[in-house]
């Protein structure tokens, strides 16, 4: 089953731009084990929504990961064409596959199977150039006063945070359409 961004692309004709953003950051404190604890409990909840709206049984990779080398690697997937292929790839790597996907050696697998360049892409991972475009896209969800993932922006002007059902994001977008 597709997720809501998947058919509302396919509905609406809207173009989902895939943004970095790190929930944890090099050099940012520790979490709390009552923080911890709080995230945990409130994991069977997300895997049943999972699997009751989109049929995805949930098997998430390990926590605390560093993404950082992931939202490098994708921007570069993006300059060659194969962004959207990444962000599937990927996602689904760690949320369906339980993989450590920041392990380099399983990332450029992963870049291989879309159709991408081994060696090319681990260059890639230590290019400034790609690296600051992650950082320039922190930026903007600082800008945005963004906390948390999945945040989603409409038309640089609306926001709606987590992962809603098809009709909410439907509603968005045809507000959107209607102021122009």
């Amino acid at each position: 089953m597709a997720s809501s961004l998947e058919q509302l692309e396919a509905s609406h004709g809207v173009t989902v731009r895939w943004r970095s953003y790190e929930l944890r950051p090099a050099g940012a404190p520790p979490i709390s084990p009552e923080y911890r604890k709080r995230i945990e409990a409130g994991r069977p909840q997300l895997h049943a929504t999972a699997k009751e709206r989109y049929g995805i049984i949930m098997n998430p990779g390990p926590f605390g990961m560093n993404s950082r080398p992931v939202l490098i690697g994708a921007k570069y997937a993006e300059h060659m064409g194969k962004g959207k292929e990444y962000h599937a790839n990927l996602l689904a790597a760690y949320w369906t596959q339980a993989e450590k996907i920041d392990d380099l050696d399983n990332l450029a697998n992963h870049a291989v199977e879309i159709g991408l360049n081994r060696e090319a892409f681990l260059a890639a991972l230590t290019d400034p150039v790609y690296d600051q475009e992650v950082s320039d896209d922190i930026q903007t969800a600082a800008e945005y006063g963004l906390k948390g993932v999945p945040a989603l922006i409409f038309n640089d002007k609306y926001y709606v945070s987590g992962a809603q059902p098809l009709a909410t994001l439907v509603n968005v977008v045809e507000k959107v359409q209607s102021e122009k």
